[in-house]
Protein backbone atom coordinates (compact mmCIF):
# COMPACT_ATOMS: atom_id res chain seq x y z
CA UNK A 1 0.00 0.00 0.00
CA UNK A 2 2.75 2.15 0.85
CA UNK A 3 4.78 1.87 -2.04
CA UNK A 4 1.70 2.11 -4.32
CA UNK A 5 0.82 5.80 -3.20
CA UNK A 6 4.73 6.57 -3.09
CA UNK A 7 4.28 5.48 -7.07
CA UNK A 8 0.93 7.23 -7.46
CA UNK A 9 2.83 10.16 -6.25
CA UNK A 10 6.29 9.73 -8.44
CA UNK A 11 3.72 9.93 -11.91
CA UNK A 12 1.54 12.40 -10.61
CA UNK A 13 5.04 14.47 -10.22
CA UNK A 14 6.58 13.55 -13.59
CA UNK A 15 2.86 14.14 -15.17
CA UNK A 16 3.28 17.28 -13.58
CA UNK A 17 6.54 18.60 -14.71
CA UNK A 18 6.43 17.30 -18.10
CA UNK A 19 2.77 20.08 -18.56
CA UNK A 20 5.27 22.25 -16.95
CA UNK A 21 7.64 21.93 -19.42
CA UNK A 22 5.26 21.76 -22.07
CA UNK A 23 3.49 24.79 -20.37
CA UNK A 24 7.26 26.37 -20.71
CA UNK A 25 7.89 25.97 -23.98
CA UNK A 26 4.63 26.46 -25.53
CA UNK A 27 4.53 29.88 -23.73
CA UNK A 28 7.93 30.95 -25.05
CA UNK A 29 7.75 29.92 -28.90
CA UNK A 30 4.09 31.47 -28.86
CA UNK A 31 5.52 34.84 -27.24
CA UNK A 32 8.39 35.19 -30.03
CA UNK A 33 6.25 34.35 -32.38
CA UNK A 34 4.04 37.69 -31.39
CA UNK A 35 7.35 39.54 -30.69
CA UNK A 36 7.90 38.90 -34.21
CA UNK A 37 11.84 37.35 -33.11
CA UNK A 38 10.08 34.34 -35.00
CA UNK A 39 8.26 35.97 -38.29
CA UNK A 40 6.22 33.94 -41.10
CA UNK A 41 8.70 31.17 -42.86
CA UNK A 42 10.84 31.25 -39.78
CA UNK A 43 11.56 26.93 -39.41
CA UNK A 44 11.09 25.69 -35.69
CA UNK A 45 13.58 22.58 -35.39
CA UNK A 46 12.87 20.72 -32.30
CA UNK A 47 16.51 19.63 -31.73
CA UNK A 48 17.58 23.08 -31.52
CA UNK A 49 15.01 24.49 -29.37
CA UNK A 50 15.10 21.58 -27.24
CA UNK A 51 19.24 22.79 -26.44
CA UNK A 52 18.25 26.23 -26.37
CA UNK A 53 15.71 26.12 -24.00
CA UNK A 54 17.10 22.84 -21.98
CA UNK A 55 13.93 20.88 -22.55
CA UNK A 56 14.05 17.39 -24.06
CA UNK A 57 12.20 17.60 -27.50
CA UNK A 58 8.98 15.75 -26.58
CA UNK A 59 7.49 19.19 -24.87
CA UNK A 60 8.81 21.34 -27.54
CA UNK A 61 7.09 18.75 -30.18
CA UNK A 62 3.96 19.16 -28.17
CA UNK A 63 3.77 22.85 -28.24
CA UNK A 64 4.64 23.01 -31.71
CA UNK A 65 1.69 21.14 -32.56
CA UNK A 66 -0.23 23.06 -29.86
CA UNK A 67 0.35 26.01 -31.71
CA UNK A 68 -0.37 24.33 -35.21
CA UNK A 69 -3.61 23.72 -33.84
CA UNK A 70 -3.94 27.50 -33.01
CA UNK A 71 -3.19 28.15 -36.47
CA UNK A 72 0.40 30.51 -35.44
CA UNK A 73 2.12 27.04 -36.85
CA UNK A 74 2.75 25.04 -40.35
CA UNK A 75 4.38 22.01 -41.70
CA UNK A 76 5.59 22.74 -45.05
CA UNK A 77 7.10 19.85 -47.24
CA UNK A 78 10.64 19.48 -46.99
CA UNK A 79 10.94 22.24 -44.49
CA UNK A 80 8.77 20.57 -41.32
CA UNK A 81 7.08 23.02 -39.23
CA UNK A 82 7.79 26.71 -39.42
CA UNK A 83 5.77 29.71 -38.54
CA UNK A 84 2.51 30.54 -40.85
CA UNK A 85 2.67 32.55 -43.83
CA UNK A 86 0.30 35.75 -44.32
CA UNK A 87 -2.58 33.97 -45.98
CA UNK A 88 -5.13 36.60 -47.62
CA UNK A 89 -7.42 33.84 -47.79
CA UNK A 90 -7.07 33.39 -43.34
CA UNK A 91 -7.28 36.86 -43.34
CA UNK A 92 -10.47 37.29 -45.22
CA UNK A 93 -12.33 34.57 -42.97
CA UNK A 94 -10.92 36.52 -40.03
CA UNK A 95 -11.86 40.01 -41.36
CA UNK A 96 -15.36 38.59 -41.79
CA UNK A 97 -15.91 37.14 -38.21
CA UNK A 98 -14.23 40.10 -36.62
CA UNK A 99 -16.22 42.71 -38.65
CA UNK A 100 -19.48 40.80 -36.97
CA UNK A 101 -18.04 40.58 -33.72
CA UNK A 102 -16.90 44.40 -33.18
CA UNK A 103 -20.01 45.61 -34.93
CA UNK A 104 -22.09 43.88 -31.93
CA UNK A 105 -19.48 44.45 -29.39
CA UNK A 106 -20.06 48.43 -30.26
CA UNK A 107 -23.68 48.30 -30.68
CA UNK A 108 -23.48 46.56 -27.22
CA UNK A 109 -21.73 48.88 -25.52
CA UNK A 110 -22.92 52.00 -26.81
CA UNK A 111 -26.03 51.61 -24.42
CA UNK A 112 -23.26 52.11 -22.10
CA UNK A 113 -20.95 54.76 -22.84
CA UNK A 114 -20.96 57.90 -21.32
CA UNK A 115 -21.07 61.28 -22.07
CA UNK A 116 -17.66 61.04 -20.32
CA UNK A 117 -17.00 58.46 -22.00
CA UNK A 118 -17.15 59.32 -25.60
CA UNK A 119 -15.20 62.59 -24.40
CA UNK A 120 -12.46 60.29 -23.72
CA UNK A 121 -12.70 58.48 -26.94
CA UNK A 122 -12.87 61.63 -29.25
CA UNK A 123 -9.50 62.81 -27.37
CA UNK A 124 -7.94 59.38 -28.04
CA UNK A 125 -9.01 59.97 -31.36
CA UNK A 126 -7.64 63.22 -31.54
CA UNK A 127 -4.31 61.62 -30.73
CA UNK A 128 -4.91 59.53 -33.44
CA UNK A 129 -4.69 62.03 -36.06
CA UNK A 130 -2.01 63.56 -34.07
CA UNK A 131 -0.30 60.61 -34.77
CA UNK A 132 -0.83 60.37 -38.11
CA UNK A 133 0.46 64.15 -38.69
CA UNK A 134 3.95 63.29 -36.90
CA UNK A 135 3.95 60.27 -39.40
CA UNK A 136 4.18 57.68 -35.98
CA UNK A 137 2.29 55.46 -37.57
CA UNK A 138 2.96 52.42 -34.45
CA UNK A 139 1.70 54.77 -31.95
CA UNK A 140 -1.30 55.60 -34.37
CA UNK A 141 -1.95 51.33 -34.45
CA UNK A 142 -1.56 51.30 -30.63
CA UNK A 143 -3.65 53.98 -30.28
CA UNK A 144 -6.35 52.32 -32.87
CA UNK A 145 -6.52 49.61 -30.27
CA UNK A 146 -7.09 51.24 -27.14
CA UNK A 147 -9.70 53.01 -28.53
CA UNK A 148 -11.54 50.04 -29.75
CA UNK A 149 -11.30 48.10 -26.55
CA UNK A 150 -12.50 51.07 -24.81
CA UNK A 151 -15.48 50.40 -26.17
CA UNK A 152 -15.86 46.91 -26.12
CA UNK A 153 -15.33 46.81 -22.56
CA UNK A 154 -18.45 49.02 -21.69
CA UNK A 155 -20.11 46.45 -23.14
CA UNK A 156 -19.97 44.20 -20.31
CA UNK A 157 -19.41 40.64 -22.15
CA UNK A 158 -16.35 38.56 -20.87
CA UNK A 159 -16.30 36.29 -23.70
CA UNK A 160 -17.05 38.75 -26.25
CA UNK A 161 -14.12 40.90 -25.52
CA UNK A 162 -11.96 37.32 -24.99
CA UNK A 163 -12.78 36.36 -28.50
CA UNK A 164 -11.93 39.95 -29.95
CA UNK A 165 -8.79 40.10 -27.88
CA UNK A 166 -7.68 36.57 -29.51
CA UNK A 167 -8.87 37.47 -32.92
CA UNK A 168 -7.00 40.80 -32.71
CA UNK A 169 -3.90 39.04 -31.53
CA UNK A 170 -3.43 36.82 -34.48
CA UNK A 171 -3.76 40.07 -36.62
CA UNK A 172 -1.06 41.31 -35.04
CA UNK A 173 1.30 38.96 -34.93
CA UNK A 174 0.80 38.47 -39.08
CA UNK A 175 0.68 42.74 -39.65
CA UNK A 176 -2.66 43.32 -40.01
CA UNK A 177 -3.35 45.91 -37.40
CA UNK A 178 -0.10 47.87 -38.75
CA UNK A 179 -1.43 50.46 -40.86
CA UNK A 180 1.75 51.17 -42.53
CA UNK A 181 0.88 49.01 -45.15
CA UNK A 182 -2.19 51.07 -45.78
CA UNK A 183 -1.27 54.69 -44.71
CA UNK A 184 -3.84 56.35 -46.43
CA UNK A 185 -6.81 54.22 -44.82
CA UNK A 186 -5.48 55.49 -41.27
CA UNK A 187 -6.96 59.30 -41.99
CA UNK A 188 -10.35 57.66 -43.20
CA UNK A 189 -10.60 55.68 -39.77
CA UNK A 190 -10.08 59.03 -37.63
CA UNK A 191 -13.23 60.25 -39.07
CA UNK A 192 -14.91 57.21 -38.86
CA UNK A 193 -14.34 57.36 -36.04
CA UNK A 194 -15.84 61.29 -35.28
CA UNK A 195 -18.93 59.91 -37.34
CA UNK A 196 -19.40 56.48 -34.87
CA UNK A 197 -19.09 59.27 -32.01
CA UNK A 198 -21.72 61.27 -33.39
CA UNK A 199 -23.89 58.21 -34.01
CA UNK A 200 -23.08 57.20 -29.79
CA UNK A 201 -24.28 60.72 -29.06
CA UNK A 202 -27.48 61.12 -31.34
CA UNK A 203 -28.30 57.54 -29.62
CA UNK A 204 -28.86 56.06 -32.79
CA UNK A 205 -29.91 52.55 -32.61
CA UNK A 206 -28.04 49.62 -31.89
CA UNK A 207 -28.68 48.66 -35.61
CA UNK A 208 -27.35 51.54 -37.27
CA UNK A 209 -24.17 51.21 -35.23
CA UNK A 210 -23.35 47.92 -35.89
CA UNK A 211 -23.88 47.99 -39.75
CA UNK A 212 -21.35 50.97 -39.58
CA UNK A 213 -18.65 48.82 -37.33
CA UNK A 214 -19.16 46.09 -39.44
CA UNK A 215 -18.68 48.55 -42.69
CA UNK A 216 -15.84 50.07 -41.26
CA UNK A 217 -14.11 47.26 -40.79
CA UNK A 218 -14.47 45.24 -43.93
CA UNK A 219 -13.27 48.79 -45.64
CA UNK A 220 -10.20 48.45 -43.84
CA UNK A 221 -10.48 44.65 -45.13
CA UNK A 222 -10.42 45.89 -48.53
CA UNK A 223 -7.39 48.31 -48.53
CA UNK A 224 -4.93 45.56 -46.85
CA UNK A 225 -6.49 43.06 -49.51
CA UNK A 226 -5.64 44.87 -52.47
CA UNK A 227 -1.91 46.19 -50.53
CA UNK A 228 1.72 45.07 -51.58
CA UNK A 229 1.26 42.23 -48.77
CA UNK A 230 -1.13 40.17 -50.81
CA UNK A 231 0.38 40.73 -54.35
CA UNK A 232 1.73 37.24 -56.19
CA UNK A 233 5.04 38.43 -55.88
CA UNK A 234 5.26 38.42 -51.96
CA UNK A 235 3.98 35.08 -51.95
CA UNK A 236 6.26 33.84 -54.43
CA UNK A 237 9.15 35.42 -52.26
CA UNK A 238 7.51 33.54 -49.07
CA UNK A 239 7.72 30.01 -50.73
CA UNK A 240 11.27 30.52 -51.86
CA UNK A 241 12.31 31.09 -48.65
CA UNK A 242 13.13 34.74 -48.39
CA UNK A 243 11.27 34.51 -44.77
CA UNK A 244 12.40 30.97 -44.20
CA UNK A 245 15.26 31.62 -41.50
CA UNK A 246 15.72 29.01 -39.11
CA UNK A 247 16.60 28.12 -35.62
CA UNK A 248 19.38 25.99 -36.73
Amino acid sequence: MFLARNEDKLMSVQQTNKRNKHEQAYSIIRERIFNGTYVPGYRLVIDTLARELGISPVPIREAIRRLEAEGWVEYRANAGAQVAAVDASKYEEEMSVLALLEGYATALASLHLSTDDVKHLRELNASMYNALQSADIPAFSRLNKIFHFFIYDHGHNNYLIELLHETWDRLEVRGHTDFRYIPQRSWISVEEHIQLLDMIERHASQDEIEQMIREHKLRTYEVYRNSPRYTPHSKALYEAGENGRTSE
